[in-house]
């Protein structure tokens, strides 16, 4: 395991601790706080300690002079001291005097969060390509770094890797945890059950490759699954297609096809939005005017019964456009299953979590990830940047 907050000594120390603040805004305030919530119990750590705690987060993407008006963090900092109940003193600036003036006044408990770091990326992407002059800049401010950033741990940016290089280093609460439930499955509880939805094969390609050795039971929704339907023959209509990687799909059902469960009828609609046309069908009648937005009824019910039987289940990505209430069935009823089974029940990061917590389930599993783009590197079983920097524990 990796050095954790505990192992530091943030005793009258600049503690920079880079959390994941990037949350969901709309007309000026946050839609959902839960990022921010996550990183308290590191904060607060801090806090207890004696520190000086300096946060650093992104929020969205920066690419022109309008992004820098919506995506200050100015209204996380607000959330945040409402949250610690403790002043938060915000800094609208990511490296100049102002800021390196605010933090050399910081005393011990107090709180300071700076400027967006993707603010960096308006002239020549430094914070997103791990910029080396500014990684060490922001080094300079701190005396230890902290990465409790699950959701860009996948990123080599200068905000971690960057800071992590020339500071002592180690990770917070929120990064041990997501470590801790996601590496249950390195030695799973049988059966192992993978859902795997979403849209597009291609964003699950790795994770494919690198957990169909590792699962007994691979159980394909969403859109990905028409590619699959195609790949074996199936006419799927108006149906999302990843034509590119078709063949990569025959592959992976001629080597696995007694592990991959595809779906056996369909809901299908002739306009996602209008939705003149709703109906059930097996999947050798899709019509060729029609697209699939949804798994079917039978197939809600077979997929419902092999998670019961799980003792690990694994879920990446819906199993429908879970958006629209009419094609939402097959991903409330397996999230109902899921929170129902005494299996180990993990969610990957991203829209399924999302989806958990519009329905009310996201409690009722082991473990909802934070991460998304990071949760699918994890289980593609390649190495995550943002902790190679960070020593082991003696």
């Amino acid at each position: 395991m990796y050095k954790t907050i505990k192992d530091l000594d943030l005793d009258n120390k600049k503690v920079i601790i880079r959390c994941d603040f990037n949350v969901p805004i709309q007309d000026g305030k946050i839609v959902d706080d839960n990022r921010i919530v996550q990183s308290l119990q590191t904060i607060n750590y801090a806090i207890s300690k004696n520190a000086k705690v300096i946060l650093m987060s992104h929020l969205g993407r920066i690419k022109t002079e309008e992004d820098l008006k919506k995506n200050s963090l100015e209204v996380v900092a607000k959330r945040l001291q409402e949250l610690l109940d403790t002043k938060v003193i915000f800094v609208r600036q990511t490296r100049g005097k102002e800021l390196e003036d605010c933090i050399h006044a910081l005393q011990p408990k107090e709180v300071l969060l700076m400027e967006n770091t993707r603010f960096e990326d308006l002239n020549g992407k430094k914070e997103s390509s791990n910029d080396e002059g500014l990684g060490k800049y922001w080094a300079s401010l701190g005396d230890v770094f902290v990465n409790d950033a699950f959701g860009t741990i996948h990123r080599e940016h200068a905000s971690n890797v960057g800071i992590s290089a020339h500071l002592e280093s180690a990770i917070g609460f929120l990064i041990e945890k997501e470590l801790e439930e996601l590496g249950k499955l390195n030695h799973p509880k049988r059966e192992f059950v993978v859902l795997l939805g979403g849209s597009k094969v291609s964003d699950k390609i790795g994770v494919i490759k690198n957990l169909v050795t590792k699962a007994d039971k691979i159980l394909i929704g969403g859109g990905m699954s028409y590619t699959f339907l195609k790949a074996k023959g199936y006419e799927i209509g108006q149906s999302l297609l990843d034509e590119e990687n078709i063949s990569f799909c025959k592959d992976v059902l001629s080597q696995y096809e007694e592990k991959i469960y595809l779906p056996v009828d369909t809901v299908v609609t002739d306009n996602i939005d209008e939705k003149n046309i709703v109906k059930n069908v097996s999947i050798d009648q899709i019509d060729s005017d029609l697209m699939g937005v949804d798994i079917g009824s039978k197939t809600i019910e077979a997929y419902s019964n092999l998670v019961k039987q799980a003792g690990t289940v694994l879920w990446n990505g819906p199993l429908g456009v879970y958006e629209v209430d009419a094609f939402a069935k097959g991903t409330k009823a397996l999230l109902k299953a899921v929170s129902e089974s005494s299996a180990v029940s993990i969610l990957g990061g991203g829209d399924i979590v999302a989806a958990a917590t519009e329905f009310g389930y996201k409690d009722k599993v082991t473990h909802a990830s934070t991460g998304g783009g990071a949760t699918l590197t994890y289980l593609e079983g390649v190495a995550l940047p943002g902790l190679k920097n960070i020593a082991e524990k003696e």
